[in-house]
C-alpha cells in the first residue's frame, strides 16, 4: 500500500510540474496539528474539492489522516493561492499530509526557487554583502538537489539537520535578489551536485573533509581563511571531566575517571587529529573524526582549539569544512564576486546550471522536473554538452597579505 500512496505522490508531482522543480520538505511530523489557509482545494485519494478558508485540525486517525474529524484518506493535499500557515509560520506552496505509522508527515510541495527564499535568510544576514547571499543560495540549491529523493516520501527536512526552512515570513528584499540572480545556478563535480557544506566561521583555516568526518573529498581541503572574522572568533571554555566521560560513554568508549585530554598531533588547519584521554582505568587515543565527535558533543563552538589544563581556548564556530560565511563575507569586502568565492572554497569545481548536471538528469526526470526523459546519450557527450554551458571554479589565490 505504502508503495501505491508513493506512486500516486510521484505521478501528482509529475503532473503540476512547470518551469522550475517541485520540492518536498518534511516541516514536521506530528500526530496532530492546527492549519491555517485561505480558499483552496483538497487533493486526496478520494478525490478533489474546493473548500473556503478556514482553521483546519489535521490529525492521524486509524490508518487514515483525519481533517476536522472527517477521513481524508491516506494522504491529503491542501492547495490554495496564497500557500497557507503552519505552527505559526507561513509557507509558499501546497501542505501535503500523509499518514505514517500513526501520525501525520507534513511536507511542503514548494517550487525549489520559492524554498529558497525561505533558507537563506536563516543562513546569512541580510547586512552581508550580495556576493556572500548569491554564494549562499547557490549552495543551498546545490544541497537541496543532492538530497533530491524521488523514490521518498519526501526530499529535506525543515531543520538544521538538512538545511534551515523558516517559511515566507523571513523572506528579504536582499536575500529574494541573491535567489534570483542565481536562478539554476549550482556547484557541481564530476557531473554531480557537490557536497555543498558550509559553516559560520572557520576561525582562520578551513578544515578537510577527512579530518571532521573521516572521509576525503577532493574539493573539501583545508585552505587558508583570514578574514573570517565573526563577533564570536574567539572563545574560550572550562571542560568538565565528568562531561567528558559522559561524552566518550556516547561513542561506546569507558576509560574510567578522566584524569586529563591532551592533543597528540594538530592538523595544518590546527584541529586534533590525535587526542588522548588518561582515565584511572585505561587511556584512549581519539582519531580526528573521534575527536570531533567528542569536542563538538561537549558544545565547544568548533574544534579549531588548544588546551591548557581543562581550559581550552578555541577560533571559529561550526565544522569548519567548506565555505566560511565570515570568511566570505571579507573576501566580498575586498572585492570578489561569487564566482570567486565560491572557486576559493571548492577548488576544482564547476558552476553550471543544473539541468545540464547529467548525474542529475534521471533523478529530475523522476521527480517531474519538465526535461525530456533521459536518452542513450554516451557520457562523452553528455560531458561535452555540460562543460559548453558550465564554467569551471578554478582555485583563487588571496589578493593581498594572507
Amino acid at each position: 500500500m505504502a508503495r501505491v500512496w508513493m506512486l500516486l505522490f510521484l505521478l501528482l508531482g509529475a503532473a503540476q510540474a512547470q518551469q522550475d522543480l517541485l520540492l518536498r520538505v518534511l516541516l514536521t511530523e506530528a500526530s496532530a496539528s492546527s492549519l491555517q489557509l485561505g480558499p483552496h482545494q483538497r487533493n486526496s485519494a478520494l478525490g478533489s474539492q474546493n473548500f473556503g478558508a478556514g482553521t483546519l485540525r489535521v490529525t492521524a486517525g486509524s490508518g487514515e489522516v483525519l481533517v476536522d474529524g472527517q477521513s481524508a484518506g491516506p494522504w491529503v493535499e491542501f492547495a490554495a493561492a496564497d500557500g497557507f500557515t503552519l505552527g505559526g509560520r507561513n509557507y509558499r506552496g501546497n501542505l501535503l499530509a500523509v499518514w505514517q505509522a500513526g501520525r501525520v508527515l507534513f511536507i511542503n510541495r514548494v517550487w525549489l526557487e520559492d524554498y529558497l527564499l525561505g533558507v537563506i535568510p536563516g543562513e546569512v544576514p541580510a547586512s552581508f554583502p550580495d556576493a556572500v547571499l548569491q554564494a549562499q543560495a547557490i549552495l543551498a540549491r546545490t544541497f537541496a538537489l543532492y538530497r533530491l529523493n524521488p523514490q521518498g516520501l519526501y526530499d529535506l527536512c525543515a531543520t538544521e539537520r538538512c538545511q534551515v526552512y523558516l517559511g515566507r515570513s523571513v523572506e528579504t528584499p536582499r536575500h529574494t535578489s541573491a535567489v534570483y540572480a542565481t536562478r539554476s545556478l549550482i556547484v557541481s563535480y564530476n557531473q554531480k551536485p557537490i557536497t555543498a557544506v558550509y559553516h559560520a566561521d572557520s576561525g582562520g583555516y578551513t578544515a578537510t573533509s577527512a579530518e571532521v568526518w573521516g572521509s576525503s573529498v577532493p574539493y573539501l581541503i583545508s585552505r587558508p581563511d583570514p578574514y573570517a572574522q565573526s563577533p564570536n572568533s574567539t572563545w574560550s571554555r572550562t571542560l568538565n571531566p565528568e562531561a567528558v566521560a559522559r561524552g566518550l560513554a556516547g561513542q561506546g568508549i569507558q576509560v574510567g575517571t578522566v584524569q586529563s585530554i591532551t592533543p597528540l598531533f594538530v592538523s595544518e588547519s590546527g584541529r586534533p587529529l590525535r587526542l588522548r584521554v588518561v582515565g584511572s582505568s585505561r587511556s584512549v587515543e581519539l582519531d580526528g573524526p573521534q575527536s570531533t565527535r567528542l569536542l563538538r558533543g561537549l558544545g565547544l563552538p568548533s574544534t579549531r582549539v588548544r588546551f591548557d589544563g581543562w581550559e581550552v581556548f578555541g577560533q571559529g564556530s561550526g565544522h569548519g569544512v567548506g565555505l566560511s560565511q565570515w570568511g566570505a563575507r571579507g573576501l566580498a569586502l575586498q572585492g570578489w564576486d561569487y564566482r570567486q568565492i565560491l572557486g576559493y572554497y571548492y577548488p576544482g569545481t564547476f558552476l553550471s546550471s543544473f539541468e545540464v548536471v547529467a548525474g542529475l538528469q534521471h533523478q529530475l526526470y523522476l521527480a517531474g522536473y519538465p526535461i525530456p526523459a533521459p536518452t542513450g546519450l554516451g557520457l562523452p557527450a553528455l560531458v561535452t554538452q555540460v562543460q559548453a554551458r558550465a564554467t569551471r571554479l578554478f582555485p583563487t589565490t588571496f589578493r593581498g597579505r594572507l
